[in-house]
């Protein structure tokens, strides 16, 4: 067993010919916000889909991730379902709101996957949109929505199974100067009040800055 919240070793990945991941290694500690920058296709999205259980190694037998003492190459589909859900927090540039709900539902959603009864998800979805200041606006629909709050709507989605990992890919690079120093300011807020572990993928160099490490990929690999 390794300590740190996240540990990767010898992560490789290919599609059909093109080498994206060339044994990338890493370990995160429990709290800790660390950035990863890069220049586009140097396999930052890739490494996150990877550390956030949505993609594979191309070498698991030859890899390993352990999230939270969690070996995942070791989990079958439906246990790294269940996994994925109760543990990693995901925010995506694009948000990924469903348009047809209201902010509170689109919070509730992944509490209803963990099967979390309504009023006990409602409760925690309304405290998450107050401290991310929504508290009026829980029963707006995206589309009446700033970005900015668009996004902090997606970061409480994010948060509502408490998960002890929160993998960021370019969150605020949808936003204006404002929103993004916002959202950046936030993310620390939330690892005092929470204690989650954050990584964020970035081409913004004062999120990048801020954070407790700074790594950078370049080619597929890690470089010191």
């Amino acid at each position: 067993m390794n300590s740190g919240m996240i540990y990767a070793k010898n992560i490789h990945k290919s599609y059909g010919n093109l080498e994206v991941l060339k044994g990338v290694d890493l370990t995160i500690e429990k709290s800790e916000i660390v950035s990863i920058v890069g220049a586009s296709g140097a396999g930052k999205t890739t490494l996150l889909q990877i550390l956030g259980t949505l993609d594979m190694a191309s070498n698991p037998g030859d890899s390993s991730i352990q999230i939270n003492g969690i070996d995942v190459n070791n989990l079958n589909a439906k246990d790294l379902a269940k996994f994925r859900n109760e543990h990693i927090g995901f925010i995506f540039q694009f948000h990924q709101l469903l348009p047809e709900f209201t902010a509170l539902e689109n919070v509730c959603i992944p509490a209803f996957i963990k099967k979390t009864n309504r009023q006990e998800s409602e409760k925690k979805a309304k405290e998450l949109l107050g401290f991310l200041g929504l508290e009026k606006r829980h029963d707006h629909k995206p589309s009446a929505l700033s970005g900015g709050e668009q996004q902090r709507v997606a970061v409480a989605r994010s948060l509502i199974n408490g998960p002890s990992v929160v993998l960021a890919d370019e969150p605020s690079g949808n936003l204006d100067s404002e929103s993004a120093d916002n959202l950046h300011h936030l993310f620390f807020k939330l690892r005092e009040e929470f204690g989650q572990t954050f990584v964020i993928v970035t081409h913004n160099q004062d999120l990048a800055n801020m954070a407790d490490r700074k790594l950078t990929m370049v080619d597929g690999k890690m470089v010191v």
